[in-house]
């Protein structure tokens, strides 16, 4: 017999003894019964407490999943049709976001039908809202993830290296820099921090994955998991 069949014969003992010994007795046996039986059996508490997250997650979620799962146009990496998503706040700034890389890689190369959307989060440093809006300007000209990559490789951020990754990217630098000036960049980077803040993400890189919310680079086990359980399959290798 599984633990959770144990702790619903358990409960069904349970009520009958609230119906013998009345509200006060039944709810003192109750306590004892559940206390002794967590004692004995630890391991239900990791269970317990991912169901918990899980609930917590769902109800962050309600509201805004359409809201996280609708990209600026041209910011995602991955099959931008892909039958599973995983999102991700992001600071150019950021050295976590940096040392994922090569776990998003990882998780684009064993998942074809893996989209990831990238939500700009630029909180960390000076230069980091002038970099997401670059980026988002990248996404207009359909080259994000060329910039995306290009500005992470350069190690630093500034005027002279957001520079450098958008030619590096080969945007127009003309029709990039209006449109990073723009309303509707301002709108996005708005609403990310509007929607960050709502599922409780304080830091880069965060992560949204079906029912999960992750914060921190967790690597890449972790989000394989995640992305797996978004898919409803198992976990792939």
């Amino acid at each position: 017999m599984g633990n959770g069949t144990k702790f619903a014969a358990i409960a069904g003992c349970l009520v009958a003894v609230v119906g013998i010994g009345g509200w006060f007795g039944g709810r003192v046996a109750v306590e004892k019964v559940v206390h002794d039986y967590i004692l004995e059996h630890p391991e239900i508490l990791p269970q317990a407490m991912e169901n918990l997250q899980r609930k917590q997650a769902s109800q962050q979620l309600a509201g805004v999943r359409q809201n996280v799962e609708t990209p600026f146009p041209g910011a995602v990496l991955g099959n931008p049709d892909g039958k599973v998503t995983l999102v991700e706040f992001s600071d150019y700034a950021c050295g976590y976001c940096r040392r994922s890389l090569p776990d998003v890689a990882q998780l684009l190369k064993s998942n074809p039908d893996l989209r990831i959307i990238v939500r700009e989060l630029p909180i960390i440093g000076p230069e980091s809202p002038a970099a997401a809006r670059m980026a988002l300007a990248a996404a207009e000209q359909g080259k994000f993830p060329q910039f995306h990559d290009a500005m992470f490789a350069m190690g630093q951020i500034d005027g002279q290296s957001i520079e450098a990754a958008a030619q590096k990217a080969g945007l127009d630098l003309e029709r990039a820099r209006k449109v990073a000036a723009g309303p509707a960049v301002e709108q996005e980077l708005s609403r990310n921090l509007e929607i960050a803040q709502r599922l409780g993400f304080s830091g880069t890189p965060s992560w949204v994955a079906g029912e999960r919310l992750i914060s921190g680079a967790v690597g890449v086990d972790q989000l394989s998991q995640a992305v797996a359980e978004a898919r409803g399959g198992e976990k792939k290798s």
